[in-house]
């Protein structure tokens, strides 16, 4: 399997590009802003052809470059329902226009061919098979894409989880934009986090890669999480 990633000029957003091989199909995750040149570049050094975007959540640092991609490639672009009006409005999980908040520089567009992405579903895309795990708090339409991983990048393990923003190395993403819920957030790191095998590499929205192993042992939210609920007495 082929994985590569690079961080987006703005916020450092982690676009990746994943694929069963050179010379193949890719699917393209995250595709934030300022990411159009590099990832061609990787495109035509790894002789990938697009088949698709998958996004893990709506925010605009992670789907600036969605229309442009997809438009360029002729491709669909996939999103969690709950998340789909980001796509049509990014404003509305904001404290402020995009406008405002670049200074007019930058100019959002819709893509025009988007797919619904269904919790507990395997897609079947560019030879992989990547299921999609719903786990909302940071958005109500965050998703992680699991997808066996063999040998990537020099890892070897059972399974890659790419995480968006549910789940950094230290840390997790924040829950007070509108969507967002810490209550959520928690549910989601102890039914869709912790389950996961200790050896599954986290490839995250931002920051660098890392295990479950490696977070469940020293991650201040997820030790949080696997706390026992208070029991109430009579």
């Amino acid at each position: 399997m082929l994985i590569t990633g690079f961080p987006s000029d703005i916020f450092g957003t982690n676009c990746y590009v994943v694929a069963a091989a050179p010379g193949e199909q890719c699917v393209i995750v995250d595709p934030g802003i300022g990411i159009e040149k590099r990832l061609d570049e990787i495109l035509a050094e790894h002789r990938l052809t697009p088949a698709a975007v998958l996004l893990t959540h709506g925010h605009l640092d992670h789907t600036f470059s969605v229309a442009p991609v997809c438009g360029a490639k002729g491709i669909p672009a996939y999103v969690h329902p709950a998340d789909r009006e980001l796509l049509a409005d990014p404003a509305k999980a904001l404290s402020m226009d995009p406008a405002q908040l670049f200074g007019g520089r930058l100019t959002y567009t819709e893509p025009e061919d988007v797919a619904p992405l269904t919790d507990g579903e395997a897609i079947v895309i560019a030879g992989l098979e990547i299921t999609v795990d719903h786990a909302p708090g940071h958005t109500g339409g965050s998703v992680l894409f699991r997808l066996p991983a063999g040998t990537a990048r020099g890892w070897e393990a059972d399974e890659i989880c790419l995480s968006g923003d549910v789940l950094f190395a230290g840390s997790i993403g924040r829950t007070d934009l509108a969507g967002g819920s810490m209550t959520a957030m928690t549910a989601s790191l102890r039914d869709r986090i912790l389950p996961l095998a200790d050896d599954t590499i986290v490839l995250p929205g931002h920051g660098p890669a890392t295990t479950i192993g490696r977070e469940r042992a020293t991650n201040p939210y997820l030790l949080e999480a696997m706390r026992p609920a208070p029991t109430r007495g009579l």
